[in-house]
C-alpha cells in the first residue's frame, strides 16, 4: 500500500521528492518490523483483556500425567492462549501496509497465515471447550496442512515463470541444484517442508518466550536471504536462485521478526499470554513457505536448527520407546529435559535463544560457502 506512494515523487507533478524512499525494499522492510511492533505493543493488553474475559485460558497437563512438569507449571494455568491472533494479525496488517500488492508470493504466504492461524484457532478453542492438552487429532492436522502444502505447490508448477525452478532441489554449499527435475515429487517435497516447519514450532512452544524468540531469529534471517533471491546482482554474485519476486518476502519476515518482539513483550518469563497453536503453527507453515519462495527450503534445517532439534528430540524419545521401552530424555520435546534436570525456565529459553541466533549466523555462512 504505502509503495505506491513513491508514484508522487514521479513525473511533472511530482509533489515531494521524500517519497521516493517508499520504492526501496530495505526501507519499507524496516518501516514494517516497526508497525508489526508498535501493533502488537499497543494492542497486547487489549488483546490480553479480552481473551481472558473470554476465559480462553491454557490447560495445563494434570499431575497424573506429568507430575514433575506439573509442578513446575502448574501456575500457568488459566494463563489466556491464542495469542497467535495478535502477532499474525500484526503481521499480516502490517505486510499490507508496507508491502507492494502486486506480489504474488505475498498473497500466497498470507493466505497459509490465515489459514494455518484457522486451524490453530480451532485447536486451542477445543483444548479450551474440554479442558484438555489435546484438540483437534493429529491425523486431521497433517491432512489440513498437505492440502495447504498442495495449494503451494500448485501455485509454483501452473506458473511456467516459476516451475522450472520449483522443481529444483539445492543443497546448501553447493552452487548447482544437486536435483534438477524433482517432477511430481515436488508436492511431496513441499509438505514436508511446510508440514515439518508447522509442527517443529509447535513443538517448540513449551516455555514462555522460546518459540517467540527463536521465530525472530529465523525470520530475520530468511528476510535476508529473501532479499538476496529477489536481487538479481546479489543473487549472482552468490550463485543463489534468483526469484524476482522473492525481494519483496522481506517485507513480511521483518514484520514477523518486528511482531515476534512485540509479542515477547508480553510473552516473556512469566508470560501474560501463550501464542498457542493459533501462533505456532501458523509460523512454522509461514516461514516453510517463505523457505520455498526464496528456494532455501533445507538450508531451514540450519537456520531453524532449534525447531528441528525439538522435533528430532521427540521422534526419537517415541522410537526408542517403542524399540526399546526406555526413553533417551526425561521428557521431551528436549526443553522439558533441561528442566527436569534442573535448569530453570529462564535459563533454557535464553541459551535455547543463544543457539538459535547461532544457528543463524551458520545458515548466512553458508551462502559464501559454496
Amino acid at each position: 500500500m504505502m509503495y505506491y506512494l513513491y508514484h508522487l515523487s514521479q513525473g511533472p507533478n511530482a509533489v515531494a521528492s521524500v517519497f521516493n524512499v517508499f520504492q526501496y525494499v530495505s526501507f519499507r522492510a524496516v518501516c514494517a518490523a516497526m508497525t508489526a511492533f508498535l501493533l502488537c505493543l499497543v494492542a497486547g493488553s487489549w488483546v490480553i483483556r479480552k481473551l481472558t474475559s473470554l476465559k480462553f485460558g491454557q490447560p495445563i497437563r494434570t499431575a497424573a500425567e506429568v507430575h514433575r512438569l506439573h509442578e513446575l507449571h502448574g501456575v500457568k494455568k488459566g494463563t489466556p492462549t491464542m495469542g497467535g491472533v495478535l502477532m499474525m494479525g500484526s503481521v499480516v496488517a502490517s505486510t499490507i501496509i508496507w508491502a507492494r500488492s502486486d506480489n504474488r508470493f505475498i498473497w500466497l504466504i498470507i493466505f497459509i497465515i490465515l489459514s494455518s492461524s484457522a486451524l490453530g484457532f480451532v485447536d486451542d478453542f477445543l483444548k479450551v471447550k474440554r479442558k484438555r492438552s489435546d484438540g483437534i487429532s493429529g491425523r486431521l492436522k497433517l491432512l489440513f496442512q498437505f492440502v495447504l502444502a498442495t495449494i503451494v505447490a500448485g501455485f509454483f508448477l501452473t506458473d511456467p515463470t516459476l516451475e522450472v525452478q520449483a522443481r529444483e532441489l539445492y543443497i546448501p554449499f553447493f552452487k548447482e541444484p544437486v536435483i534438477a527435475n524433482l517432477g511430481w515429487f515436488t508436492l511431496l517435497f513441499f509438505a514436508v517442508v511446510i508440514m515439518g516447519a508447522s509442527n517443529a514450532v509447535n513443538l517448540t512452544d513449551g516455555l514462555d518466550g522460546l518459540a517467540t524468540g527463536c521465530t525472530v531469529t529465523v525470520a530475520t534471517t530468511y528476510a535476508i536471504l529473501a532479499y538476496a533471491a529477489g536481487n538479481v546482482a546479489i543473487a549472482t554474485y552468490l550463485d543463489l536462485p534468483f526469484y524476482q519476486q522473492s525481494a519483496e518476502v522481506t517485507v513480511l519476515c521483518t514484520a514477523l521478526a518486528g511482531a515476534g518482539l512485540g509479542f515477547l513483550w508480553f510473552n516473556c518469563h512469566p508470560a501474560r499470554v501463550f501464542m498457542g497453536d493459533t501462533g505456532s503453527l501458523s509460523i512454522g507453515s509461514t516461514l516453510g513457505v517463505v523457505a520455498i519462495c526464496c528456494k532455501q527450503e533445507l538450508l531451514f534445517i540450519v537456520v531453524g536448527g532449534i525447531f528441528v532439534i525439538e522435533a528430532l528430540s521427540v521422534i526419537a524419545q517415541v522410537l526408542s520407546f517403542k524399540l526399546t521401552g526406555k526413553r533417551v530424555l526425561l521428557m521431551s520435546p528436549l526443553h522439558h529435559h533441561f528442566e527436569l534436570k534442573g535448569w530453570k525456565e529462564n535459563t533454557v529459553t535464553v541459551r535455547f535463544w543463544i543457539m538459535s541466533l547461532m544457528f543463524a549466523f551458520l545458515g548466512l555462512a553458508t551462502l559464501k560457502l559454496r
